[in-house]
């Protein structure tokens, strides 16, 4: 997919704080194996409420405020980042992998209420590898 930097949004201090710690620790967990990686966030989603579309899209602004990598062409970073900051606030969004071909693409995302957050149209030609999903969203994992 193109990619250009995202806009920055204005920012709080205890908001840029949070979304920094967000994507170091995404930037830890995003070099695990996909099975562990999995593991992981399936633990931390417990007891979080499903996010709403504002709560996700304003948690990833605040990621790629305070990041390029994740302004860019960090997918994988960005959308850990996005989960884990929408956790600190007691809620979590489906967390979701997916691959296309012609090109081949893979790309990882959030998604709020079946939608994808902050993502152009192309998203929705991935086919889903992998999904945390918000816990009583009413969508599986895979």
């Amino acid at each position: 997919m193109p990619v250009a930097l995202e806009p920055s949004v204005p920012l709080t201090r205890r908001r840029r704080a949070g979304a920094r710690a967000a994507v170091g620790a995404a930037r830890l967990i995003a070099a695990l194996p996909p099975r562990r990686l999995r593991r992981v966030l399936t633990v931390l989603r417990r007891g979080a409420r499903p996010a709403t579309a504002e709560e996700a899209l304003a948690a990833r602004q605040a990621v790629v405020t305070v990041s390029v990598q994740c302004a860019g062409q960090g997918c994988l970073q960005r959308s850990l980042a996005t989960v884990l900051l929408c956790r600190a606030g007691g809620t979590w969004p489906d967390w979701c992998t997916g691959v296309r071909l012609e090109p081949f693409r893979a790309h990882a995302w959030v998604e709020a209420g079946g939608e994808p957050v902050g993502e152009r149209a192309e998203v929705l030609a991935f086919a889903r590898t992998m999904v945390v999903a918000a816990p009583g969203g009413g969508r599986a994992d895979r």
